[in-house]
């Protein structure tokens, strides 16, 4: 039967021309397209890591739902022999401590609240690959009263390298304890609302204004993004009955969750348009051919061929076009997708940003492997009732097509 279809799909080249260019250009949309749509995700996800978070964060229990507001009441206060047990597993590149503090900066004219971190420099550098600078420098060991800036923290109080600022936070006791930073250098990252209020000062300086040796934060870089919720339940098993808890890069960044089902939904709509889409071109293909063709089936099921029979073959030499359809349409989109990410997509700064970028179609086996699966299957949908309706024609009145 399968030979007999194969026939069948090479003698009608018209039909099958047609059926197979829909088939193609659906495929090639849904690989593109989701491409496109996994590569914004992964280059969000990347600039959160690379600019704000880390892959993994190790705080006392309740700072990140209670901690916000006081997060002097939430300090590790010996933080090296932690720091040194997860320095040693396997894929961990780097481990940082970090100070978190809220307060006022003063230029001499004005005070803005802001949202502080203590860092460390050259850690920080190292997994900053997401932090744009916009002016200045980044930090260094050696600026003990260095700052960076958010750009639109900058803007507003009109900072710029080279200017002095004060800094007011409350220590740990409560008391008021303020010091003279110079700044460095203004940062961008992903988030305006971030930068609107952000300050980095040395990890060392933050101690000191808040009168503690303590961090409340571990930040985490690893080696690779995929071994993020590996470490983080290996380690949640380790330290959890210590007091501690482990989030996750996604855990901290609600945004890109949000962003995520967002663009998901979306990539599903478009999915669903291009399977209908592809369904009924096919279905429309696919009627024109069968009408042609009741005079051969009806002489088929004369010489004792079943009616079964000839359904199947219907849907087996749909089942072919739409295999070949949906494998040229994935060579043709891996294709056409490693050129377009060979130029590069010049995008517009994203909802909340300032900063542009430049998008690629990413080639995921389970975007590709989808397409080709919405391709073979709108194609032998499309055959099924056709099919069914010559099934039920009567032999006689089939013959008589023929004539």
């Amino acid at each position: 039967m399968w030979k007999l279809a194969l026939r069948n799909v090479l003698r009608h080249k018209a039909r099958t021309g047609m059926t197979l260019l829909a088939i193609i250009v659906g495929v090639i949309g849904l690989v593109l397209s989701g491409g496109f749509v996994q590569d914004i995700f992964k280059q969000l996800g990347e600039m959160l890591i690379h600019s704000q978070s880390g892959h993994l964060q190790v705080s006392r229990s309740g700072y990140f739902e209670r901690g916000a507001r006081s997060p002097e009441k939430y300090l590790i206060a010996d933080p090296e022999p932690l720091r040194r047990s997860i320095a040693a597993m396997p894929g961990v590149d780097d481990v940082m401590g970090r100070v978190y503090f809220a307060g006022l900066l003063n230029n001499g004219r004005s005070d803005l609240p802001i949202v502080g971190e203590g860092v460390e420099p050259a850690s920080e550098n190292r997994l900053g690959s997401g932090l744009v600078i916009s002016a200045g420098r980044g930090l260094t060991e050696k600026d003990a009263t260095g700052m960076m800036i958010g750009h639109g923290l900058a803007h507003t109080l009109k900072l710029k390298p080279g200017d002095w600022a004060t800094l007011v936070m409350n220590t740990a006791e409560g008391a008021l304890n303020s010091l003279e930073f110079q700044v460095v250098g203004v940062f961008q990252t992903f988030s305006k609302d971030y930068d609107a209020r952000a300050v980095r000062i040395p990890l060392a300086a933050a101690q000191e204004m808040l009168a503690s040796s303590g961090i409340n934060s571990l930040v985490i870089a690893l080696k690779e993004t995929e071994l993020t919720a590996q470490l983080a339940n290996t380690l949640a098993q380790r330290h959890g009955h210590d007091g501690l808890e482990v989030k996750t890069w996604l855990q901290l960044n609600d945004f890109y969750t949000k962003t995520v089902e967002m663009y998901d939904a979306q990539f599903g709509v478009l999915r669903v348009i291009i399977l209908l889409m592809v369904l009924l071109s096919v279905a429309n293909s696919v009627n024109l051919s069968v009408f042609e063709r009741v005079g051969e089936f009806g002489t088929m099921m004369a010489l004792g061929n079943r009616r079964a029979r000839v359904f199947q073959l219907i849907i087996a030499e749909n089942a072919i076009v739409g295999a070949i359809g949906a494998t040229i349409g994935v060579i043709v989109g891996i294709v056409l997708a490693l050129a377009i990410s060979a130029i590069g997509i010049s995008m517009p700064p994203p909802p909340n940003s300032d900063i542009p970028y430049t998008a690629h179609i990413l080639l995921v086996p389970s975007v590709i492997a989808g397409a080709f699966g919405v391709g073979l299957i709108a194609t032998i949908t499309a055959a099924i009732l056709p099919a069914a309706r010559v099934r039920r024609i009567p032999v006689v009145d089939a013959l008589r097509q023929s004539i």
